[in-house]
Protein backbone atom coordinates (compact mmCIF):
# COMPACT_ATOMS: atom_id res chain seq x y z
CA UNK A 1 0.00 0.00 0.00
CA UNK A 2 3.00 2.65 1.14
CA UNK A 3 4.95 1.56 -2.64
CA UNK A 4 1.71 2.59 -4.18
CA UNK A 5 1.18 5.71 -2.31
CA UNK A 6 4.62 6.05 -3.29
CA UNK A 7 4.14 5.42 -7.20
CA UNK A 8 0.93 8.01 -6.95
CA UNK A 9 3.22 10.72 -5.61
CA UNK A 10 5.84 10.87 -7.68
CA UNK A 11 3.86 10.47 -10.60
CA UNK A 12 1.64 13.43 -10.04
CA UNK A 13 4.81 15.38 -8.85
CA UNK A 14 6.14 14.53 -12.59
CA UNK A 15 2.90 15.93 -14.07
CA UNK A 16 3.21 19.04 -11.98
CA UNK A 17 6.80 19.63 -12.85
CA UNK A 18 5.92 18.59 -16.42
CA UNK A 19 2.93 21.54 -16.49
CA UNK A 20 5.35 24.14 -14.48
CA UNK A 21 7.67 23.48 -17.70
CA UNK A 22 5.35 23.71 -20.00
CA UNK A 23 3.78 27.16 -18.43
CA UNK A 24 7.56 28.09 -18.30
CA UNK A 25 9.62 27.41 -20.52
CA UNK A 26 7.19 30.24 -23.50
CA UNK A 27 7.56 32.98 -20.29
CA UNK A 28 11.51 32.39 -20.44
CA UNK A 29 11.87 32.79 -23.95
CA UNK A 30 9.87 35.50 -24.21
CA UNK A 31 11.96 37.19 -21.36
CA UNK A 32 15.51 36.02 -23.70
CA UNK A 33 14.18 37.18 -26.30
CA UNK A 34 13.40 40.95 -24.94
CA UNK A 35 17.08 41.23 -24.16
CA UNK A 36 18.21 40.08 -27.69
CA UNK A 37 19.21 42.54 -30.70
CA UNK A 38 17.08 41.74 -33.72
CA UNK A 39 19.65 39.94 -35.74
CA UNK A 40 20.02 37.33 -32.93
CA UNK A 41 16.24 36.59 -32.40
CA UNK A 42 15.90 34.21 -35.16
CA UNK A 43 19.31 32.30 -34.87
CA UNK A 44 19.81 28.56 -35.10
CA UNK A 45 19.92 26.78 -32.42
CA UNK A 46 18.28 29.20 -30.49
CA UNK A 47 19.92 30.12 -26.76
CA UNK A 48 17.57 30.71 -23.98
CA UNK A 49 20.75 32.91 -22.44
CA UNK A 50 21.88 35.91 -24.86
CA UNK A 51 25.63 35.63 -25.55
CA UNK A 52 25.33 39.64 -26.02
CA UNK A 53 22.31 41.24 -23.46
CA UNK A 54 21.02 44.51 -24.35
CA UNK A 55 18.67 46.71 -22.63
CA UNK A 56 17.92 48.69 -25.85
CA UNK A 57 14.69 46.77 -26.58
CA UNK A 58 13.30 48.21 -23.09
CA UNK A 59 14.33 51.93 -23.21
CA UNK A 60 12.85 51.87 -27.52
CA UNK A 61 9.71 50.45 -25.82
CA UNK A 62 9.59 52.58 -23.11
CA UNK A 63 10.32 55.72 -24.81
CA UNK A 64 8.09 54.62 -27.93
CA UNK A 65 4.76 56.95 -28.64
CA UNK A 66 4.00 57.90 -24.93
CA UNK A 67 4.44 54.08 -23.75
CA UNK A 68 4.96 55.72 -20.07
CA UNK A 69 1.63 57.01 -20.33
CA UNK A 70 0.21 54.28 -21.43
CA UNK A 71 1.32 52.23 -18.48
CA UNK A 72 0.13 54.96 -16.65
CA UNK A 73 -3.28 55.08 -17.42
CA UNK A 74 -3.77 51.22 -17.31
CA UNK A 75 -2.12 51.74 -13.76
CA UNK A 76 -4.50 54.30 -12.27
CA UNK A 77 -7.40 52.27 -14.18
CA UNK A 78 -6.87 48.92 -12.67
CA UNK A 79 -5.46 50.56 -9.14
CA UNK A 80 -8.91 52.62 -8.63
CA UNK A 81 -11.28 49.83 -10.13
CA UNK A 82 -9.56 47.54 -7.34
CA UNK A 83 -10.07 49.77 -4.50
CA UNK A 84 -13.82 50.72 -5.56
CA UNK A 85 -13.98 47.09 -5.61
CA UNK A 86 -13.10 46.03 -2.47
CA UNK A 87 -14.95 48.23 -1.08
CA UNK A 88 -18.13 47.80 -2.28
CA UNK A 89 -17.75 44.02 -2.79
CA UNK A 90 -16.85 43.75 0.66
CA UNK A 91 -19.45 45.89 2.11
CA UNK A 92 -22.45 43.78 -0.18
CA UNK A 93 -20.69 40.48 1.28
CA UNK A 94 -20.98 41.53 4.78
CA UNK A 95 -24.55 42.67 4.28
CA UNK A 96 -25.25 38.97 2.41
CA UNK A 97 -23.40 37.39 4.73
CA UNK A 98 -24.72 38.91 8.11
CA UNK A 99 -27.59 41.00 7.69
CA UNK A 100 -31.17 39.60 7.26
CA UNK A 101 -33.72 41.15 5.23
CA UNK A 102 -36.54 40.62 2.71
CA UNK A 103 -35.59 39.53 -0.50
CA UNK A 104 -31.63 38.57 0.50
CA UNK A 105 -31.43 35.73 -1.68
CA UNK A 106 -33.46 36.71 -4.31
CA UNK A 107 -31.08 39.74 -4.56
CA UNK A 108 -27.89 37.95 -4.13
CA UNK A 109 -28.88 35.15 -6.83
CA UNK A 110 -29.84 38.26 -9.06
CA UNK A 111 -26.20 39.43 -8.49
CA UNK A 112 -24.92 36.15 -9.51
CA UNK A 113 -27.04 35.63 -12.62
CA UNK A 114 -25.07 38.35 -14.18
CA UNK A 115 -22.01 36.06 -14.49
CA UNK A 116 -23.81 33.82 -16.32
CA UNK A 117 -23.70 36.36 -19.57
CA UNK A 118 -21.04 36.32 -21.36
CA UNK A 119 -18.85 39.48 -21.89
CA UNK A 120 -18.75 39.57 -25.85
CA UNK A 121 -23.43 40.02 -25.34
CA UNK A 122 -22.92 42.96 -22.57
CA UNK A 123 -20.55 45.05 -25.31
CA UNK A 124 -22.89 46.73 -26.88
CA UNK A 125 -25.90 47.64 -23.58
CA UNK A 126 -22.31 49.11 -22.17
CA UNK A 127 -21.54 51.04 -24.96
CA UNK A 128 -24.82 52.63 -24.65
CA UNK A 129 -24.69 53.29 -21.14
CA UNK A 130 -21.34 54.51 -20.89
CA UNK A 131 -22.24 57.44 -24.25
CA UNK A 132 -25.75 58.11 -22.43
CA UNK A 133 -23.72 58.99 -19.35
CA UNK A 134 -20.95 60.71 -21.57
CA UNK A 135 -18.26 58.06 -20.30
CA UNK A 136 -17.07 57.06 -23.39
CA UNK A 137 -13.19 58.15 -24.17
CA UNK A 138 -12.72 58.46 -20.63
CA UNK A 139 -10.78 56.39 -17.76
CA UNK A 140 -13.51 57.04 -15.60
CA UNK A 141 -15.57 55.22 -18.48
CA UNK A 142 -13.72 52.11 -18.16
CA UNK A 143 -13.50 51.82 -13.85
CA UNK A 144 -17.14 52.03 -14.70
CA UNK A 145 -17.68 48.90 -16.51
CA UNK A 146 -14.66 47.10 -15.05
CA UNK A 147 -16.62 47.72 -11.25
CA UNK A 148 -19.53 46.52 -12.78
CA UNK A 149 -17.87 43.49 -13.99
CA UNK A 150 -16.05 42.83 -11.14
CA UNK A 151 -18.47 42.93 -8.27
CA UNK A 152 -20.43 40.19 -8.45
CA UNK A 153 -17.87 37.53 -8.22
CA UNK A 154 -16.33 39.78 -5.42
CA UNK A 155 -19.10 39.68 -3.53
CA UNK A 156 -19.61 35.51 -4.17
CA UNK A 157 -15.68 34.87 -2.93
CA UNK A 158 -16.07 37.41 0.34
CA UNK A 159 -19.60 36.19 1.01
CA UNK A 160 -17.93 32.84 1.46
CA UNK A 161 -15.52 33.44 3.24
CA UNK A 162 -17.00 36.21 5.66
CA UNK A 163 -19.80 33.29 6.96
CA UNK A 164 -16.61 31.31 8.00
CA UNK A 165 -15.86 33.76 10.74
CA UNK A 166 -16.81 32.98 13.86
CA UNK A 167 -19.42 35.34 15.55
CA UNK A 168 -18.11 34.89 18.81
CA UNK A 169 -16.21 38.12 18.20
CA UNK A 170 -18.95 40.11 16.63
CA UNK A 171 -20.92 39.29 19.72
CA UNK A 172 -18.43 40.41 22.07
CA UNK A 173 -17.91 43.51 19.99
CA UNK A 174 -21.51 44.54 20.27
CA UNK A 175 -21.29 43.70 24.23
CA UNK A 176 -18.55 45.99 24.11
CA UNK A 177 -20.30 48.45 22.87
CA UNK A 178 -19.10 48.44 19.42
CA UNK A 179 -21.52 48.83 16.26
CA UNK A 180 -21.76 47.46 13.38
CA UNK A 181 -18.69 49.60 11.75
CA UNK A 182 -16.74 48.80 14.35
CA UNK A 183 -17.58 44.86 13.86
CA UNK A 184 -16.69 45.63 10.04
CA UNK A 185 -13.39 47.80 10.06
CA UNK A 186 -11.82 45.63 12.95
CA UNK A 187 -12.69 42.58 13.13
CA UNK A 188 -14.00 41.27 9.92
CA UNK A 189 -11.53 43.15 7.32
CA UNK A 190 -8.08 42.50 9.49
CA UNK A 191 -9.41 38.75 9.66
CA UNK A 192 -10.23 38.58 5.78
CA UNK A 193 -6.86 39.08 4.51
CA UNK A 194 -6.33 36.24 2.42
CA UNK A 195 -9.95 36.54 0.66
CA UNK A 196 -9.45 39.99 -0.26
CA UNK A 197 -5.54 39.63 -1.26
CA UNK A 198 -7.68 37.05 -3.82
CA UNK A 199 -9.88 39.19 -5.01
CA UNK A 200 -6.91 42.18 -5.40
CA UNK A 201 -5.06 40.17 -7.64
CA UNK A 202 -8.26 39.15 -9.60
CA UNK A 203 -9.82 42.51 -9.83
CA UNK A 204 -5.77 44.12 -10.52
CA UNK A 205 -5.24 40.80 -13.15
CA UNK A 206 -8.78 41.71 -14.81
CA UNK A 207 -8.86 45.67 -14.92
CA UNK A 208 -4.59 45.53 -15.92
CA UNK A 209 -5.66 43.06 -19.05
CA UNK A 210 -8.84 44.18 -20.45
CA UNK A 211 -8.97 44.85 -24.05
CA UNK A 212 -12.26 44.40 -25.73
CA UNK A 213 -13.63 47.16 -24.03
CA UNK A 214 -10.74 49.76 -23.89
CA UNK A 215 -10.86 48.86 -27.57
CA UNK A 216 -13.89 49.88 -27.78
CA UNK A 217 -14.17 52.54 -25.67
CA UNK A 218 -11.52 54.60 -26.36
CA UNK A 219 -10.22 56.19 -29.64
CA UNK A 220 -8.01 58.86 -27.93
CA UNK A 221 -4.51 58.43 -28.32
CA UNK A 222 -3.58 59.49 -24.74
CA UNK A 223 -5.89 57.50 -23.13
CA UNK A 224 -4.69 54.30 -24.36
CA UNK A 225 -4.22 51.90 -21.66
CA UNK A 226 -1.76 49.07 -21.85
CA UNK A 227 -3.29 45.84 -23.83
CA UNK A 228 -4.35 48.69 -27.00
CA UNK A 229 -1.66 50.08 -26.84
CA UNK A 230 1.09 46.87 -27.42
CA UNK A 231 -1.49 45.68 -29.59
CA UNK A 232 -0.87 48.85 -31.41
CA UNK A 233 3.21 48.61 -30.85
CA UNK A 234 3.12 45.16 -32.42
CA UNK A 235 0.95 46.15 -35.57
CA UNK A 236 4.11 48.51 -35.96
CA UNK A 237 6.78 46.27 -35.48
CA UNK A 238 5.55 42.88 -36.37
CA UNK A 239 9.05 41.43 -37.11
CA UNK A 240 11.01 43.45 -34.39
CA UNK A 241 10.17 40.56 -31.75
CA UNK A 242 12.47 41.38 -29.05
CA UNK A 243 10.84 44.94 -28.83
CA UNK A 244 7.23 43.25 -28.85
CA UNK A 245 9.27 40.84 -26.21
CA UNK A 246 10.55 43.96 -23.80
CA UNK A 247 6.94 45.80 -24.07
CA UNK A 248 5.20 42.59 -22.67
CA UNK A 249 7.37 42.34 -19.76
CA UNK A 250 6.81 45.73 -19.06
CA UNK A 251 2.85 44.48 -18.90
CA UNK A 252 3.76 41.84 -17.36
CA UNK A 253 5.83 43.17 -14.31
CA UNK A 254 3.31 44.70 -12.09
CA UNK A 255 0.79 41.61 -12.23
CA UNK A 256 4.02 39.46 -10.76
CA UNK A 257 4.89 42.09 -8.49
CA UNK A 258 1.23 42.24 -7.44
CA UNK A 259 0.94 38.21 -6.58
CA UNK A 260 4.49 37.94 -5.23
CA UNK A 261 3.47 40.17 -2.03
CA UNK A 262 0.38 39.04 -2.20
CA UNK A 263 0.61 35.33 -2.28
CA UNK A 264 0.84 34.31 0.78
CA UNK A 265 -2.71 35.60 1.57
CA UNK A 266 -3.76 34.37 -2.11
CA UNK A 267 -3.11 31.15 -1.60
CA UNK A 268 -4.56 30.98 2.01
CA UNK A 269 -7.57 32.42 0.41
CA UNK A 270 -7.77 30.16 -2.58
CA UNK A 271 -7.50 27.09 -0.51
CA UNK A 272 -8.65 26.83 3.18
CA UNK A 273 -10.56 30.03 3.73
CA UNK A 274 -9.06 29.60 7.31
CA UNK A 275 -8.76 32.78 9.72
CA UNK A 276 -6.48 33.52 11.77
CA UNK A 277 -7.23 32.90 15.42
Amino acid sequence: MKKQSFWSRTLIYLLLLGGALLSTIPFLFMLSTSFKEHSYVFELPPRFIPENPTLSNYIQAWTWNNFELYFTNSFVVSLVTTLIVLIVASMLAFAFARFRFWGKNILYYLILSSLMVPSMMLIIPQFILAKNLRLLNSLPGLVFVYVAMNVAVSTFLLRGFFESLPRELEDATRMDGGGFFTIFFRIVLPLSKPSLATVTVFTFLFGWDEFVWALTAINQQSRLTLPVAIHSFHGAHQTQWGLVFAASMFAIAPVLIAFVLLQRHFIQGLTSGAIKG
